[in-house]
């Protein structure tokens, strides 16, 4: 197991209706989790992740940065939970996160 920590000083987007944890996905081989909840972190977005897979980390902080780029988040947490998803289902599973964020009714855990 592999943990990997990243941090975007963003101060730009809070999500309002994001009150309470959200929690999408699965942790299974090729899938993950998803956890997103609101922390004061001076603007800044926290991730976490906890990777099966061992020794990508250049290909974590691609992926990270790209949906940075896309939501530039403020003042939220994230933990993922990794079992050797692919790039793709990782962009996926994060966008999900936070429409279940932004849309409670979406059918997220909380």
């Amino acid at each position: 197991m592999e943990t990997l920590n990243f941090f975007f000083d963003n101060k730009h987007r809070p999500l309002r209706h994001a009150a309470h944890p959200r929690l999408v996905g699965v942790v299974s081989s090729g899938n993950l989790e998803v956890l997103i909840e609101p922390a004061p972190l001076n603007g800044g977005c926290e991730i976490e992740i906890r990777t099966a897979a061992l020794g990508f980390g250049a290909i974590w902080q691609a992926v990270l940065e790209d949906f940075n780029e896309r939501w530039q988040l403020a003042d939220m947490r994230i933990a993922v939970n990794d079992m050797g998803a692919t790039p793709a289902v990782v962009s996926l599973r994060l966008d999900q996160a936070v429409e279940a964020a932004i849309n409670p009714a979406s059918g997220a855990r909380s």
